[in-house]
């Protein structure tokens, strides 16, 4: 009877999105600059969405996507990422980044930046995820 009891219970809870950051890394940024980008791969388990970040090293973080529209390079705030199931998201240089605004400080290479993801399962339930990501020199490509 416990053993069943056991079963119902953990079918009744929501299926917490499982998420795995890969390669998190911080762009440099030069005296007075006041904001850099934050990328790294983001793979999900089951369907869910990146739909905010933080961090004590910027005022302002953001998610942000750049696209090419018209022969522009457009950058926006995107209200939520979302991350299918079973398949990896790359942030990167040029396309789906996390935007650090307000930079308390300049950032140089080799110093780690604390970041906070919060990711919605399909059921609505939030979780956070602590990355510590570490800065590259400001000519970092994507993959190092």
């Amino acid at each position: 009877m416990k053993k069943l009891i056991s079963l119902l219970l953990l079918a009744a809870l929501p299926a917490l999105a499982q998420v795995t950051v890969g390669e998190p890394w911080v762009r440099a940024t030069v005296a007075q600059q006041k904001a850099t980008g934050a990328f790294m791969t983001l793979t999900s388990t089951q369907g869910a969405r990146l739909v905010s970040a933080s961090s004590p090293a910027a005022g302002v973080v953001e998610v942000h996507e750049m696209k090419m529209a018209d022969d522009v390079m457009r950058m926006r705030q995107l209200p939520a990422l979302d991350l299918p199931a079973g398949q990896t998201v790359e942030l990167k240089p040029g396309g789906y980044h996390i935007m650090l605004l307000q930079l308390k400080q300049p950032l140089k290479e080799g110093d780690k930046v604390p970041l906070t993801l919060e990711i919605e399962d399909a059921q609505k339930v939030r979780s956070q995820i602590v990355v510590d990501a570490p800065v590259k020199p400001l000519n970092a490509a994507a993959r190092q």
